[in-house]
């Protein structure tokens, strides 16, 4: 399997993005979460309290001393540090942009990137949804430093796996009153749902994105909640049989690059379990014929990616919750270009779990 490297200039160029963007991220979520709302001085029967704002609600603090006055002006000072310090990150990402651009680091498109970067500042990405499919090829590409042929890597939509068993919180208030229908539709206004229950939202221009999970005969949704929040006109996750694994497979986070030279954090399953996966998918008898050898060219591809440039092995331990049956097509996937007997064809049984 051949992979175009990246060359020097390109790898200086992806690690100082990484590293800013790491920062940025940071500066970002501490903004959310520790110096959200507000904070004001409020007079009530002669004395100042201290009150807190956040959300729709306001809490006291206490009444004015040394130690409120002192909380006040750390929550004011951060934030307006962390403000300033966010303003700089933002300004240095908007100069490598163009850089990036021309480097040809710019891989995932755009409209892809923009709704990923929103899962992840909404807190829902790598926690409660996972990127599926041909997108999270390029979170694999981007961590072994290589670009794959574009032949592989063309698609109009985007998966997203629901991990239903852990439910939203109340840090997730606005999730659970738009729904993910909401945050696609502050990406692009466009974004609608076909019919009631629909598990595809699309745009007007028909790039769509499915919400899918794992089956309910496995017990991954607690109370078998079909929606992420509460808004139930919202994209119903569709269960589909063979991802009752994934949920519990190894995940991969890492930092990939938009065509618009913006960085994004990508979480997918494990570039391992992504091959395996797909090789399983190709072997389908109900998978449709057109797409089948493009699941086994990418499921070959992302194999040697994962053992060549990732030091990743198909025989490490922390693959064990797969089924073994699973475990087993390791050796259909030409590793070290070497097809051995599994290569032969032949039916594949179904993985019992």
């Amino acid at each position: 399997m051949n992979f175009n490297e990246l060359s020097n200039e390109q790898r200086r160029q992806l690690i100082d993005a990484r590293q800013v963007y790491d920062e940025w991220r940071q500066t970002r979520q501490d903004q959310k979460h520790s110096y959200s709302g507000s904070m004001r001085w409020v007079r009530r029967k002669g004395r100042d309290y201290l009150l807190r704002k956040s959300g729709n609600s306001e809490k006291s603090l206490g009444v004015r001393s040394r130690e409120t006055e002192a909380e006040y002006d750390a929550f004011v000072f951060g934030r307006q540090r962390l403000r300033e310090r966010g303003k700089a990150l933002s300004e240095r990402l908007d100069k490598m942009a163009p850089v990036n651009r021309a480097l040809a680091l710019g891989r995932v498109p755009r409209l892809t990137a923009r709704i990923i970067r929103r899962l992840d500042d909404f807190g829902l990405l790598g926690s409660h949804l996972f990127i599926l499919g041909t997108n999270a090829v390029f979170a694999y590409e981007a961590g072994a430093g290589v670009h794959i042929g574009a032949e592989l890597l063309a698609t109009g939509d985007a998966d997203l796996l629901w991990d239903a068993r852990r439910q939203l919180n109340l840090a997730f208030s606005e999730v659970h009153h738009e729904g993910i229908i909401g945050i696609l539709q502050k990406v692009d206004h466009s974004f609608h749902m076909r019919g009631a229950n629909d598990i595809r939202a699309v745009n007007d221009d028909g790039f769509s994105v499915d919400l899918v999970r794992a089956e309910d005969r496995e017990a991954t949704r607690p109370g078998g909640k079909e929606v992420i929040g509460e808004k139930q006109d919202d994209l119903h996750a569709a269960p589909i049989f063979g991802l009752n694994w994934l949920i519990n497979a190894p995940k991969y986070s890492q930092m990939a690059m938009g065509e618009d030279g913006y960085p994004l954090l990508m979480a997918c399953v494990d570039p391992r379990v992504f091959a395996l996966h797909k090789l399983w998918i190709s072997r389908r008898s109900d998978r449709e014929p057109v797409k089948r050898q493009r699941d086994k060219d990418q499921a070959e591809a992302v194999a040697a990616l994962a053992t060549k440039y990732l030091a990743l092995d198909f025989a490490g331990g922390d693959l064990t919750a797969l089924p073994q049956k699973l475990r087993d097509l390791a050796r259909e996937l030409s590793l070290d270009n070497d097809k051995g007997d599994g290569a032969s064809g032949g039916d594949i049984p179904e993985p019992d779990w």
